[in-house]
Order: C-alpha cells, then sequence, then structure tokens
C-alpha cells in the first residue's frame, strides 16, 4: 500500500502583492475602527439625516457590519461563559436555563423602548448610548440559539473524552481549548451563522426604531422607503448583498473548513481541505510570519501538563467531588440575592403597569396569542418539511455545501424586513391576505434556525457511522428512520426551539408591514406589541410582552424540552 502526503499549504512562492492586500486591508480596517469612533462620538441628534448617494451608503455598510459584530462578539463570550457554567453546576443550572427559556422569549421590541430611554440617559451628549442601545437590540436577538447549542454539545461531549482530559490532569483551560471547544465548534459555527443572520434582521429593525435613528444599512433602507426612492432601495439591497458575501467567503466558509478536522471520526489521517482564501493568505510572508508569533504564543499558553500516574489518576476519577466551599456558597447567596431584588423591582413595575389594563384588552390580547401561536406553529412545521431533507444532504456533502453555502448564508442573513415588501406584493398578485400571508412572513425569519442546525449535526456524523450503514445496506425510508433522522435529532429539536422563540420576535414585523406610509395588518399578538410599542402605551405593551413569555415558556417546557431529553436519552453518538 502506497502513502500519499498531502501537498502543503504554504508551498507556494510568496508574492510581495499579497503582502500589499493584506497591509491595505490592515490599513483599510485601522480607517474604519477611526470613523465608527468618530461616529459614536458626536453629538447626540435625535433624528440624524440619512444622506442617499453611494459614498454615505459604503459608510452606513460599515457602520452596520461594526454593530453586527461587536454584537456577535459579546454573544460569543456570553454563550462560552454562560453555557460552561450552566453545564458544570448544576445548582446554577436550575436557575440559568429557566432565565435563559424567559430571556429568549421576550420579544425584542419590548426591550428597544427602554433599553434606547435609558442608554440616552447614561450617555446624553453623545451617540454611544443609541448606538449601545442597538448593539444591545442585536445581541438580545441572536445570542440564545447559540448558547442553546454550546450547551447541548457540552451534555452530548462523550465521558471517555472527559475521562482522558482527567487522566492527563488538564486544567479548565486545556479541557475547554483542547476538548470541549473543538467538540462544539460545528453546531457553534452553524449557529453562529444563523444567528449573524438573526443580527442582520433586528439591525435592520433597530436603526431606525423610534425616536432615535442611527446612520446604516436600515436606516438606510427605510428613509429610501419612506421617500419612494427605488434607486436607494435597490441600492440598499445591493450593498446588504455585498456585505453578507464578504462576511461569508471571508469569515464564515473559511471557519466552517476548519472545524471538519474536529470531526468525531474513528478515521485518521487526512487533511482537512484549504480554502482559497487560506491558498492566497499562504503566499503573504507578512501573515505567515504573524501566524507564525500567533502559535508560538498558543503553544506557550497551552503548554500540556504533564500526565500523572494510572494509579493516581484513576483514583482521581473515582473519588467523590469535594462539597461546596464556603466562598462559593457566600457567591451564591450574593447572585441569589441580587437576583431577587432584581425579579422583585421588576415584578412590582410591571405589575403596576398590568393593573391599568382592563379585561377586554386581556381577551384581546388571548385571542391574538391563539391567532399568532397558530401561525408559528405552521410555520415551523413548514420549514421542517424542507428543512431537514435539505441540511442532511448538505451536511453530508462537503463539496455541495462548498457550492451552496454562499446562497444559503446570503439568503439566510439578508434582512427579511427588507424584503417583506416583495413578499407582500406576492401574496397580494396571488390574491391572498396577510392574515395568512403572515406564515409566509414568518418563514422567512425562523426557518434557517432548523437548517442550520440539521446541517451541522449531519456533517459531525462520524464516517465509520456511515460506513456502518453502507455495509448494513439500509436503504431508502430506514435509512431515513433508522439513521439519519436520530443521528440529528438532537440538533434539530434545537433547532425547534430556537426557530420557535425566533418565530414568535418575527411575528412583531410579520404581523404588521409598513411599505412608505402604508400599513398592512394581521390580527395577531405581533401586530399588537408592534401598534402598543409605536403608541407609547407600555401598560399594554407589558401585558402582551408578558403573555407572549409566558406561553413561550410554557410550550418550551411541555414540548420542546420533554423532546431535548428524548434526544440526549437516545440519540447520542456513544464512542
Amino acid at each position: 500500500m502506497a502513502l500519499t502526503l498531502a501537498k502543503p499549504v504554504n508551498d507556494r512562492r510568496p508574492a510581495p502583492w499579497m503582502d500589499a492586500v493584506v497591509l491595505l486591508g490592515v490599513l483599510a480596517l485601522a480607517l474604519g475602527v477611526m470613523q465608527v469612533a468618530s461616529q459614536w462620538r458626536q453629538p447626540l441628534v435625535v433624528q440624524v439625516p440619512i444622506q442617499m448617494d453611494l459614498g454615505s451608503l459604503a459608510k452606513y455598510s460599515f457602520f452596520s457590519f461594526t454593530r453586527g459584530w461587536i454584537a456577535y462578539f459579546l454573544s460569543l463570550v456570553f454563550t462560552l461563559i454562560i453555557a460552561s457554567w450552566a453545564f458544570y453546576d448544576q445548582v446554577a443550572r436550575r436557575y440559568i436555563i429557566p432565565a435563559l427559556d424567559i430571556l429568549q422569549s421576550l420579544p425584542v421590541m419590548t426591550f428597544l423602548p427602554g433599553l434606547q430611554l435609558g442608554m440616552v440617559a447614561l450617555f446624553p451628549r453623545n451617540n454611544v448610548g443609541v448606538e449601545l442601545a442597538c448593539i444591545s437590540a442585536i445581541f438580545l436577538g441572536q445570542v440564545w440559539n447559540m448558547t442553546f447549542a454550546y450547551f447541548d454539545s457540552l451534555c452530548g461531549l462523550p465521558a471517555d473524552f472527559r475521562m482522558l482530559g482527567q487522566l492527563y490532569n488538564f486544567s479548565w483551560w486545556h479541557r475547554f481549548w483542547r476538548v470541549e471547544l473543538p467538540f462544539g465548534a460545528q453546531p457553534l459555527l452553524y449557529n453562529s451563522m444563523v444567528s449573524m443572520a438573526g443580527g442582520w434582521f433586528f439591525l435592520a429593525m433597530c436603526e431606525a426604531f423610534g425616536n432615535y435613528r442611527v446612520p446604516g444599512l436600515g436606516s438606510y433602507f427605510q428613509a429610501a422607503s419612506d421617500n419612494g426612492d427605488v434607486r436607494a432601495q435597490i441600492a440598499g439591497v445591493i450593498a446588504m448583498a455585498v456585505v453578507i458575501i464578504v462576511v461569508d467567503r471571508l469569515i464564515w466558509w473559511p471557519l466552517i473548513v476548519w472545524s471538519r478536522k474536529f470531526k468525531l471520526d474513528d478515521f485518521g489521517g487526512n487533511r482537512a481541505p484549504q480554502t482559497k482564501l487560506q491558498l492566497w493568505l499562504a503566499r503573504s510572508a507578512a501573515w505567515q510570519r504573524l501566524i507564525g508569533t500567533t502559535v508560538r504564543i498558543k503553544s506557550a499558553m497551552l503548554k500540556p501538563p504533564l500526565p500523572a500516574s494510572a494509579e493516581t489518576s484513576l483514583r482521581a476519577i473515582d473519588e467523590a467531588p469535594p462539597p461546596p466551599r464556603r466562598g462559593k456558597k457566600v457567591f451564591y447567596g450574593f447572585v441569589l440575592t441580587l437576583v431577587i431584588a432584581i425579579v422583585v423591582w421588576g415584578a412590582w413595575r410591571i405589575g403596576w403597569l398590568v393593573t391599568q389594563i382592563h379585561l377586554a384588552d386581556w381577551r384581546e390580547i388571548f385571542r391574538d396569542t391563539v391567532i399568532t401561536f397558530g401561525r408559528v406553529m405552521a410555520a415551523v412545521f413548514i420549514g421542517t418539511l424542507w428543512a431537514l431533507p435539505a441540511g442532511i444532504w448538505i451536511g453530508l456533502n462537503p463539496k455541495i455545501s462548498s457550492r451552496l453555502q454562499p446562497i444559503i448564508q446570503f439568503v439566510a442573513s439578508f434582512p427579511a424586513p427588507m424584503l417583506y415588501p416583495w413578499l407582500l406584493g406576492l401574496i397580494f398578485v396571488l390574491h391572498g391576505t396577510l392574515q395568512w400571508g403572515a406564515i409566509l412572513l414568518i418563514l422567512f425569519g425562523t426557518q434557517w434556525y432548523i437548517l442550520f442546525n440539521v446541517a451541522g449535526a449531519a456533517a459531525a456524523i462520524p464516517n465509520d457511522m456511515i460506513s456502518c450503514v453502507e455495509i448494513l445496506h439500509l436503504k431508502g425510508w430506514r435509512r431515513w428512520t433508522k439513521f439519519l433522522i436520530p443521528a440529528v435529532f438532537p440538533a434539530l429539536v434545537t433547532g425547534w426551539l430556537t426557530a420557535a422563540g425566533g418565530a414568535w420576535n418575527t411575528t412583531i414585523v410579520a404581523e404588521y408591514v409598513q411599505v412608505g406610509k402604508h400599513v398592512t395588518e394581521a390580527t395577531g399578538l405581533g401586530n399588537y406589541i408592534t401598534r402598543m410599542g409605536n403608541n407609547g402605551d407600555f401598560p399594554r405593551l407589558a401585558a402582551a410582552g408578558l403573555v407572549m413569555a409566558a406561553v413561550v415558556v410554557i410550550i418550551n417546557r411541555l414540548l420542546w424540552k420533554r423532546l431535548q431529553h428524548l434526544a440526549n436519552d437516545r440519540c447520542r453518538f456513544i464512542t
């Protein structure tokens, strides 16, 4: 048997033009950061005038890009910390997971007025408060599915992986960097992409929300729509498309290819494929020196500890965990007291607002909730019908994934509210109404959670499992029911959970569509919340948001969480 060595990436000769490209990219990024900092330091203006020229559009695109990635970085830090805390601390888990359910269920629209007023009060002299309110709204719209996905990957980590970490005396940092993060890389990356898609969704809504407006793609498109400027609307769509494609090709696709080397597999020896971006950067001497320095620093930080003796390691594994220390109890007591104080204060404020609601208002809210619930479940069901087989097909075929990834990422990341005027026109052409057409609008904002979760799970199926299925000649319906659906079922349930939460938030803009000065409405809780938010009716807004949160939490507990426990118990790969 012949042994063939893969051709190394950096065997290409250095190219001076590639060094020039890297240098220009660094300079452009530095100038962009300076421009953003200058915008944040500007004196506060309630309604920033939006310029319609192409030069301003390029600047607005970078502003929106920056807000989205600041929010994503905060979401990633939150995900790694909170998910790990909830997994390792059973006491904290009893509070963190229900809290995440509640926070995911609260519509972002209910946060925006309070966020704007609070942040502007903290920074009344410049744009920092308005910018932070916008970033916080994007964060609240994209962080939850990332947290649930990473927590789910921690729950699915094989026990022998953790035992090896204990045998080698891994510290918490080594365990996180060498075991947990590589194992959860694929689901975290796929959910990061759908989170960024959700971030673009809320970005388009929050940049031009309420009394304050910040310059960006969302506010540009809103201003163009209000003025009836079709040329500017088309230019905004093209700018958004360029941003999405550049981010996908330069960031997401290289990361997805890189994550494939962490696939749980018994087969070895295959090098992860390289993207064109990696091949180009391999020709930059400056980039290679930077990477070499980074690798040396990382190696110094991640120097593995010496393995302990087998007897000592096995004794440590068999020993019961030590009881909680006094300092830990004091910390929990402080945190619990602080949380209880915040909850009591919030409950008192909401209770005071809700007491102003009349019985007729409650009847309207509950009626609208039932209607919106039907639309949400219909959107999740329709999304599953195509996203489940499509996600499995994409995840199992890397070549097809590389070709479809830009298209899927573009369609998923494009802010659905920008497409709603055209979708609404299509609904009217087909002689439909928004009462039923709202399901289509909700579907465009929620189906990607299912697709990306299933695709990530399918891509992580070990090759030895696929080979066993081929040997057993499982074909047709038996292959789907006995292998493919069980293999992706834990991720599918996570996709359902996050898709349902996203669908409830999407109803806020799907049941109340404004094109210029013309408004089309559909009866539902999302429409009710939008109207109350626009009118500044905080008592009814609080009541509707409270009902939506309660319904989502109840559905999560009675349906999605039970399915998740079933999936974790019966459909996990055990090595």
